[in-house]
């Protein structure tokens, strides 16, 4: 499903998040990442996967992780599915050129124009070093192995 490999560069990118401020992969870099691509703002799965993430989100932090969820949404989507869930991990939008980054990535669903549900964990220079996806859109990722693959860092 992606066209990045463990062990390669994890593709650049530079979107706004919910708040409309840029957000680059440079400036992720000295510590590790978690970039999860979100298919479907506003519906179950998705909205479990970023609660999740929510509630984790201090664990996360000790581990010295940066968290990311890239959509192929807009950003006033992004900004209102932020705020109706609490989320205070940046939203990315990946809306024009659509779905840019997430192809990059090798996670575009182009029947559907949206994101597949995977994460990508990225060390601090910048190396994939876990991806985690599920082979449906309907399948949600298990929070604990995105939580993992940051602990084996």
């Amino acid at each position: 499903m992606t066209s990045i490999a463990i062990g390669q560069p994890a593709p650049a990118f530079e979107l706004r998040n919910q708040a409309k401020e840029l957000v680059s992969l440079d400036d992720l870099k000295g510590r590790k990442t978690l970039i999860v691509f979100i298919p479907f703002p506003f519906t179950g799965i998705c909205d479990a996967e970023g609660c999740a993430i929510r509630d984790g989100l201090s664990a996360l932090e000790a581990m010295d992780a940066n968290v990311v969820v890239i959509t192929a949404h807009s950003i006033p989507t992004n900004a209102k599915w932020a705020a109706e869930n609490s989320f205070e991990f940046p939203i990315l939008s990946d809306f024009w050129p659509h779905g840019e980054v997430i192809q990059a990535y090798g996670a575009f669903n182009a029947d559907l124009g949206v994101a597949m549900r995977s994460s990508f964990v990225i060390d601090a220079d910048g190396i994939v070093r876990e991806i985690i996806a599920t082979e449906s859109l309907g399948i949600a990722r298990e929070h604990q192995a995105q939580v993992e693959a940051l602990a084996a860092i």
